[in-house]
C-alpha cells in the first residue's frame, strides 16, 4: 500500500499514513512518483490562505512512471515517465477559447472529487481523500485525471523534470509570458525560492542584462548568482531605492514578485522605472491590502499585473523548457537544496516560512 502526506485540517501538521487507490477509471492513470516537489501553494493549503475539500493529499508538483491506465486512455501506457500537470485545461470554457488556458474555469474541478481512502485499521474504517490540487502528488503512487499528465521530456531526470510542473512553469512564465522582458533590461527578482530562482534563470535566457534578486536572508546569495543574479540586496525598507540607485536611479524595468505579501508587492511596483511592469506571481491572502493613490498611478505610468501558473500552456512550454534544459541554459538540479521524505515535509514548510533554502523535493 502507498503512503501519502495527508492534510485533515488547516494549521495541522501533515499526517503520514498508507492509502488504499482504487484501480483507474475508464479517463484515469495511476502513477507511482519519482519526486514531488514542495510548493509555497502547498503551504498555503496548509495554512488555510488557499482552500481545497478536506482531507486532502497535497502535493501538486511532481514527476513519475505511469504503471495503469483506464481503458479510454490510449495516449499512455505503463512505463511512461511523466509530468503531473496540476491544472489542465477543459479545451471548452470562455478563458480556453480565449487561448488563456492558465485561466480555465474548470481547471480545479478534479480538487472536489473522492479519489482515494485512508488503509482502514482496527480503530479507524478509513477516511475518503481529496486530491488537493488534482494530483496528490505527496504519495508514492497517484491516480489522477489522463488530463493531468503530460510526456516528461527525454533524457532528463524525473527528479529533475518533477520541477517543470509548477516552480518552472510558473517562473520562465512570469519572466516570458507576462512580463515580456527583452534583451538588455534590468530584472529584479522579490523571493528567491523555487520559483524565484526559476524566474531568475528565466530572465537571464532572455537576455537581461542585470539581475537584482532581493531575499530576507544572507544565505541566498550563492544561490542567486548561480542562477545568474548579478546583484543581491536582503531584503529591507529601502529595497526600492537600492534597486533604484544600482540602476542609475531610474529603477528596474521589470520586478517579479514572488512572495505573495502586500509589503513585497508595493516594494517591488516601487522599484520599477517610470513605465516600468511588475509582475506578481506569489499568493497571499485576503488580509494582504496594497494601496496606490491615483496621482502615483498616473505618474509613474507602471503596470502591475497578476500571473496564473506563469501564463504558461504546459503542452506548449514544456517542450521549450526542455530544449533549454538540454542546452544547459536552464539548470533544474541547482534549485534544489534539500532532498527529504515524505515525513520531512513539515520541516521543509518550516523552512520556507523562515525564508531557507531554495526548493525542496521530496524524493520516492
Amino acid at each position: 500500500m502507498p503512503r501519502a502526506a495527508i492534510l485533515r485540517t488547516p494549521h495541522t501538521p501533515l499526517e503520514v499514513t498508507d492509502i488504499d487507490l482504487p484501480a483507474p477509471a475508464p479517463h484515469q492513470v495511476r502513477i507511482r512518483l519519482a519526486a514531488a516537489g514542495v510548493c509555497h501553494s502547498d503551504l498555503s493549503l496548509t495554512n488555510g490562505t488557499m482552500r481545497v475539500p478536506l482531507p486532502a493529499v497535497l502535493g501538486h508538483e511532481g514527476a513519475g512512471t505511469v504503471t495503469a491506465v483506464g481503458e479510454a486512455v490510449t495516449h499512455l501506457a505503463p512505463g511512461d515517465d511523466v509530468v503531473l500537470n496540476w491544472a489542465p485545461s477543459c479545451g471548452e470554457c470562455h478563458a480556453c477559447g480565449l487561448g488563456e488556458v492558465w485561466l480555465c474555469a474548470d481547471a480545479l474541478t478534479g480538487a472536489g472529487a473522492v479519489y482515494a481512502r485512508t488503509t482502514p485499521t482496527a480503530t479507524d474504517p478509513g477516511t475518503d481523500l481529496h486530491p488537493g490540487l488534482n494530483v496528490a502528488a505527496f504519495a508514492e503512487e497517484t491516480v489522477v485525471d489522463a488530463k493531468c499528465v503530460l510526456p516528461a521530456p527525454a533524457g532528463i531526470p524525473l527528479t529533475d523534470a518533477a520541477l517543470l510542473g509548477c516552480a518552472v512553469l510558473t517562473g520562465y512564465g512570469a519572466v516570458h509570458h507576462s512580463a515580456g522582458v527583452r534583451p538588455g533590461e534590468t530584472v529584479v527578482v522579490h523571493g528567491v525560492g523555487g520559483v524565484g530562482l526559476a524566474a531568475i534563470q528565466s530572465a537571464r535566457i532572455a537576455g537581461a542584462a542585470r539581475i537584482v534578486a532581493v531575499d530576507v536572508s544572507p544565505a541566498k546569495e550563492e544561490l542567486a548568482a548561480a542562477a545568474g543574479a548579478t546583484d543581491y540586496l536582503i531584503a529591507s525598507d529601502t529595497t526600492a531605492k537600492d534597486v533604484r540607485r544600482l540602476t542609475g536611479g531610474h529603477g528596474a524595468d521589470v520586478a517579479i514578485e514572488c512572495v505573495g505579501r502586500a509589503a513585497t508587492i508595493r516594494t517591488a511596483w516601487e522599484s520599477t522605472r517610470r513605465g516600468g511592469r511588475t509582475t506578481v506571481v506569489g499568493i497571499g491572502g485576503k488580509d494582504q491590502q496594497v494601496t496606490f493613490n491615483a496621482l502615483e498611478i498616473f505618474h509613474w505610468g507602471r503596470t502591475l499585473a497578476g500571473c496564473v501558473y506563469g501564463n504558461s500552456d504546459p503542452a506548449r512550454d514544456l517542450p521549450v523548457l526542455a530544449e533549454h534544459i538540454r542546452a544547459g541554459r536552464l539548470d533544474l538540479a541547482s534549485m534544489v537544496t534539500e532532498h527529504i521524505a515524505l515525513d520531512g515535509i513539515p520541516a521543509a514548510f518550516d523552512n520556507m516560512l523562515a525564508g531557507k533554502g531554495g526548493r525542496a523535493l521530496v524524493v520516492f
